[in-house]
C-alpha cells in the first residue's frame, strides 16, 4: 500500500457547494494555483456539467495547473462524464470522479431503483470514464450507511470495471471512528481485487468527527483522504484539510511513518487566501489555524510556554507558517509573562518593581480586557490611575453619505475644542481623514474589523482597528448601534494610546 497518503483537495466542488454564492473563474483560479503551491496531490476543480461557469473555471484550472492532477466530478451519466472530459482534456494529468449512492435509503427514496440497476449504472459509468482515461474515481455515496455486503459487491465490481481509485464517503457524517475503521477494514478483508485500487475516504463533519474518522480509515489501508481547507463543505463541513495532514505529521511515528507530500509551511497563507475569497472567516478556535490555536493567555499557561514551548505547544506556528506564538496579556495572566514582555522591551528587572507593576497591570487589564506592550511602558512611566481625562475626545460626529461623503467632526484636544471636515472614498473614511486633521498624527490604519453584538435591530457593531505608528501597532476599540460612530471611537482610542507613548518617550528622554 506504501505510506504516502494522497491529499485529494475538494475545496473548489463541495467547499463552494457550502458558500451563499459562487466563487469567480479568477477566484477559483487562485485557489487552485495555491493549492498547487501547498502541494495538494489531486485537486477536484468542480462539477462541469453543473452550470457553464463551472465548465469553464474546471477548463481554466486544467489549462494553468501543471503540478497536481485535476479532477472533475460527473454523477453516473453519460452526459456528465463527457463534460468532465472536455473540461479536464488540456490538463497535463486528469482524473474523473463519478459516484452513485448506495446506501438503501438513497437507492429507494432518491434514485427509485433497486440495487442491481445502481450496480449495472455505476460499472457503465466507469467503463465510459476509462474511454478518456485511466484515471477514474467512482464513490459509492452513503457508504456509511450501505449494508456492508452490498458495499464490498461495489468496490469488487467498480474495480473490475476500470477503477483505479474507490472512495468511501461518509455523505453525512454519522459514523463513528472504530465504526468507520471496521468498514475499511472489512472491505480489505472481504474485497478480492482491493489491491487493484487506492482506496479513499470522504468524511462530512455532522458529528465533528470528519478528521477522526479520516484517520481512523488510514490506520486500516486507506490512502488518499478526500478533504478541504478550513474544513468548508456541506452542511457542517468535511474533514479539514490541516487538521489531517498536521496529525499526520505530528503523529507520524504512532501512525507507522504514514505521510503526505503537503508543505506545511504554506498552511497559515492558504487558509488566509481561502477564508477571504468564500468569505468565510475562521473561527478563532478552529485548529491548527485558528487565531487562537497559537495564543496563549493563563498564567500557568504562558509560564509554561515561556520555559519551555513543548509544555503547551505539540505543533509550532513557524510549522504551518506563522511567525510566532500569540501572548496575550489579560487578568489572567501571571508575573513571568508581564517580566517576559519587559524584557522584550529592553527592561532589566532592576529597572522596576514587579509586585507594584503587577497590581497596576491587573486594575488595567480589568478595565480594558487586553493590555499591550505600549500599555506596560505607560504603567512604568506614567500615573495612569490620575488620567481619566484623555488628551483626544471625541465630542461631535457628523456624517453625508452620497455621491462624496463628508464628514464633520468635533474634538476636545487637550481641553481645547476644534472642529474639522473631510471627505473620503465612504462615510468611515471621511471620518478617519477629519480625524487624522485634528490630531496631526503620522499614522496609517492597518487594520479594521466591524463584528456585530447582539441580534436584531437593536444589535451593537464592535469596531476593531490597528493603526500604525512608526513601525509599532496600536489598537482600539468603538462599541455603537452605529458602526461609524463606533469606528470614529475606535480611531479616538488608538489615537489616546499613540500619544501616550509619546509621552513615554518623553518621560524616558526626561530620565
Amino acid at each position: 500500500m506504501g505510506d504516502k497518503i494522497i491529499i485529494f483537495d475538494t475545496t473548489l466542488r463541495d467547499g463552494e457547494q457550502a458558500l451563499q454564492q459562487s466563487l469567480s473563474l479568477n477566484q477559483k483560479l487562485q485557489i487552485a494555483l495555491a493549492l498547487e503551491n501547498l502541494g495538494v496531490d489531486v485537486i477536484e476543480a468542480g462539477f462541469p456539467v453543473s452550470s457553464p461557469g463551472d465548465f469553464e473555471s474546471v477548463s481554466t484550472i486544467a489549462q494553468r495547473v501543471k503540478n497536481s492532477t485535476i479532477c472533475a466530478l460527473s454523477r453516473a451519466l453519460d452526459r456528465d462524464i463527457d463534460a468532465c472530459y472536455e473540461a479536464l482534456k488540456s490538463a497535463p494529468r486528469f482524473r474523473i470522479h463519478t459516484f452513485i449512492a448506495t446506501s438503501a435509503l438513497h437507492i429507494e427514496s432518491k434514485l427509485k431503483k433497486d440495487f442491481d440497476e445502481v450496480l449495472a449504472m455505476a460499472e457503465r459509468a466507469i467503463k465510459r470514464a476509462r474511454n478518456y482515461t485511466d484515471d477514474v474515481e467512482f464513490s459509492c455515496e452513503d457508504a456509511g450507511r450501505t449494508p456492508l455486503d452490498r458495499l464490498c459487491l461495489m468496490v469488487e465490481r467498480a474495480i473490475a470495471a476500470g477503477a483505479s481509485t474507490i472512495n468511501i464517503p461518509d455523505t453525512v457524517g454519522y459514523t463513528l471512528p472504530f465504526e468507520f475503521a471496521s468498514i475499511i477494514k472489512g472491505l480489505f478483508d472481504r474485497v478480492p481485487n482491493i489491491d487493484k485500487a487506492v482506496i479513499s475516504v470522504h468524511c462530512h463533519n455532522d458529528l465533528g468527527l470528519a478528521a477522526g474518522n479520516s484517520l481512523s480509515a488510514i490506520m486500516q489501508g486507506a490512502r488518499q483522504i478526500e478533504c478541504t481547507i478550513n474544513g468548508l463543505g456541506e452542511r457542517a463541513g468535511n474533514c479539514a484539510l490541516e487538521e489531517v495532514v498536521m496529525a499526520i505529521k505530528t503523529r507520524r511515528e504512532l501512525l507507522g511513518g504514514l505521510h503526505t507530500d503537503i508543505r506545511c509551511e504554506n498552511i497559515y497563507k492558504t487558509s488566509k487566501l481561502v477564508a477571504s475569497l468564500c468569505n468565510e472567516p475562521v473561527p478563532s478556535h478552529k485548529a491548527i489555524v485558528g487565531s487562537n490555536a497559537f495564543s496563549h493567555s493563563s498564567g500557568i499557561h504562558q509560564d509554561g510556554v515561556l520555559k519551555n514551548r513543548s509544555t503547551y505547544e505539540i505543533i509550532t506556528p513557524q510549522s504551518i507558517g506563522i511567525k510566532e506564538n500569540r501572548m496575550l496579556m489579560t487578568a489572567r495572566s501571571g508575573r513571568a509573562m508581564i517580566r517576559s514582555c519587559l524584557e522584550n522591551l529592553g527592561y532589566e528587572a532592576q529597572n522596576y518593581d514587579l509586585e507594584t507593576l503587577y497590581g497596576q497591570f491587573l486594575k488595567l487589564a480589568d478595565k480594558k480586557g487586553q493590555v499591550y506592550d505600549y500599555d506596560l511602558e505607560a504603567l512604568l512611566f506614567l500615573n495612569l490611575d490620575g488620567e481619566a481625562k484623555l488628551y483626544f475626545e471625541l465630542e461631535n460626529l457628523t456624517v453625508v453619505s452620497g455621491t462624496l461623503p463628508t464628514a464633520s467632526v468635533k474634538m476636545k484636544i487637550n481641553g481645547i475644542s476644534q472642529c474639522e471636515s473631510s471627505t473620503g472614498n465612504g462615510p468611515i473614511e471621511a471620518a478617519f481623514n477629519a480625524m487624522m486633521r485634528l490630531v496631526k498624527l503620522e499614522c496609517s490604519l492597518v487594520h479594521y474589523t466591524i463584528s456585530a453584538k447582539g441580534l436584531g435591530v437593536d444589535a451593537q457593531g464592535q469596531v476593531d482597528v490597528g493603526m500604525d505608528f512608526r513601525g509599532r501597532i496600536f489598537h482600539g476599540r468603538g462599541l455603537s448601534t452605529d458602526v461609524i460612530e463606533a469606528s470614529a471611537q475606535a480611531f479616538n482610542a488608538a489615537f489616546n494610546d499613540i500619544y501616550r507613548s509619546l509621552r513615554v518617550e518623553q518621560s524616558k528622554e526626561g530620565r
